[in-house]
């Protein structure tokens, strides 16, 4: 693909094009970085440093990921898994993902009186309430609880978090007659404890 996405394209058909590049899916952080690269005009190009910057363009991102997975499966042509650590366009498999389930996720980012009413002040409240919930510890103990470190006394630390998952990883690896989903179950937990960790 050359380095240009079609600037009339749909940030959606744009995000189609490159989650069609990415077999195994990929974060959303790789997915804007990529949208920059094809300098698509749909998102700021300007620094994520800056937090109102941040929403903005993760809205913009999310928004079309959902207008796209509507599409795809009023289509019946595939089924995007929307994840916040993973995005992955799938086969389509009729009854695998009705889309009549409330998703209230998906009500809020294709709302978009809520990226133009969300203040700098609305970031900062959202960043807070975020980082207090996850501090709960669900995702982390989970994590955990998959690398098999939940329960012993020995002190973490992302050196022996990452030699545990490196030992993981060379067990269940495909390549040796491991499970792909094991894999990448492994790999999101080690994603989500680097957060933690580091």
């Amino acid at each position: 693909m050359n380095n240009d996405l079609a600037c009339d394209l749909d940030l959606a058909d744009q995000l189609l094009i490159l989650l069609r590049e990415e077999a195994g899916g990929c974060s959303e952080y790789q997915l804007i970085q990529r949208l920059k690269t094809h300098h698509s005009t749909h998102v700021p190009n300007l620094p994520l440093t800056d937090r109102l910057v941040l929403f903005r363009t993760h809205f913009l991102v999310f928004n079309a990921l959902y207008r796209l997975r509507d599409r795809l499966w009023g289509e019946r042509s595939g089924h995007l898994q929307i994840g916040a650590l993973h995005i992955q366009l799938l086969p389509y498999q009729a009854g695998v993902a009705a889309l009549s389930e409330h998703d209230p996720l998906r009500d809020y980012y294709l709302d978009m009186s809520n990226l133009r009413d969300t203040s700098e002040e609305d970031v900062e409240k959202l960043l807070t309430s975020f980082w207090t919930r996850m501090q709960g510890g669900e995702e982390k103990r989970a994590a955990l609880e998959l690398l098999g470190l939940d329960g012993g006394t020995q002190r973490l630390d992302l050196a022996v978090i990452k030699r545990r998952y490196r030992q993981l990883v060379s067990e269940h690896h495909p390549d040796r007659g491991g499970s792909t989903t094991r894999l990448q179950s492994l790999n999101l937990a080690m994603e989500i404890l680097e957060r933690y960790y580091s």
